[in-house]
């Protein structure tokens, strides 16, 4: 079969199948008396050999040395070419995020389209001060949108950079809660304890909802921030946590800060003070958790934290005795005063 009727059967062109046989991919068996490319059925069988592995991805040189090699591993080149997919998919991925990004700003003009492309290369740089500044400078007559602040605040590792992101994002209003939310709910606990700490720093019923939901989280550090967030809202239900971080020794002087905000409440107070009473009379307390209950009494209302202090100021653990006594002794100072 001359290299004609081969070109419209196959249909790779005459050129094509030049450059092949100039490969060595693809050679004619014969040729004609007149000296013109005479293809046989073994050709024409590799040649949709070679089109095959093509249409997978593979360069000229891979299908070569697919087609030769005796010791060729196929399994190599698949998993070669998955890797080079997935790398590519990613990367499409990531330009359909920008685009989306880009359409939910709704920019007026091409001004607006390029500040928004130049914030997604900044946020998306590898150094962390660039990161830090992108968020830090914005121009003023081009709003971030929420939804780009809350992608990367979820996705951000860097502590100060972090830090920027959650400002940025708390004063930027709008969906901010919504945008962000969905990471309180995400499987990866290091995407939980950003969202969580960004809607810590924004005010309103929603994100005081998403926090109370939090409470009920399975990561400590989750539960946390959380309960220090929604102490210092006046949210009861923070309570418990708060006063397991006294017991826990995490962020104890900070919860026990926030416990003696709560207990202005009156209602509450005698909650709190009934719970650490309870923790303090337990058999598992040992003596540096009684020392920290002991001091978070000192955050309470003196009206009803200066009795339990006399009477630890008699506790036979030494340290909780002495702690107690000085503790009534600047109550005392305090209400003469």
């Amino acid at each position: 079969m001359l290299i004609g009727e081969v070109a419209r059967r196959s249909g790779v062109s005459t050129r094509m199948l030049r450059h092949y046989d100039s490969l060595g991919l693809v050679r004619p068996t014969g040729r004609t008396v007149g000296g013109y490319r005479e293809y046989s059925t073994a050709d024409i069988r590799r040649i949709f050999h070679v089109e095959s592995l093509r249409s997978l991805g593979l360069s000229l040189r891979q299908i070569g040395r697919a087609l030769e090699d005796p010791t060729f591993a196929p399994s190599a080149l698949v998993g070669d070419l998955i890797q080079r997919t997935e790398d590519r998919l990613k990367r499409e991925q990531e330009l359909l995020e920008r685009l989306r990004t880009v359409d939910a700003s709704a920019p007026s003009g091409w001004q607006g389209v390029l500040r928004i492309v130049e914030l997604l290369h900044g946020l998306n740089s590898p150094s962390p001060a660039r990161r830090q500044q992108t968020v830090l400078t914005p121009a003023e007559d081009v709003p971030v949108p929420t939804e780009l602040l809350a992608g990367a605040v979820l996705a951000e590792s860097d502590p100060n950079v972090a830090g920027a992101l959650r400002w940025a994002l708390a004063r930027a209003g709008g969906d901010g809660v919504a945008s962000v939310a969905p990471g309180v709910y995400s499987e990866n606990v290091d995407i939980r304890r950003r969202a969580v700490l960004a809607i810590a720093e924004m005010s309103g019923d929603e994100a005081t909802a998403v926090l109370t939901n939090a409470l009920g989280d399975s990561d400590t550090a989750v539960r946390r921030h959380a309960a220090l967030a929604l102490g210092t809202r006046g949210a009861t239900a923070a309570v418990p946590t708060l006063v397991g971080m006294v017991v826990e020794g995490t962020n104890d002087v900070e919860a026990a800060e926030v416990l003696g905000t709560l207990s202005l409440d009156p209602g509450c107070a005698d909650r709190i003070m009934s719970a650490l009473v309870d923790e303090l009379a337990a058999d598992t307390a040992d003596s540096a958790v009684r020392i920290r209950l002991t001091q978070a009494l000192a955050e309470m209302p003196a009206t009803i934290a200066r009795g339990v202090l006399r009477q630890l100021a008699h506790d036979d653990d030494r340290a909780v005795a002495l702690i107690a006594s000085a503790l009534v002794g600047m109550l005392e100072e305090r209400s003469n005063g």
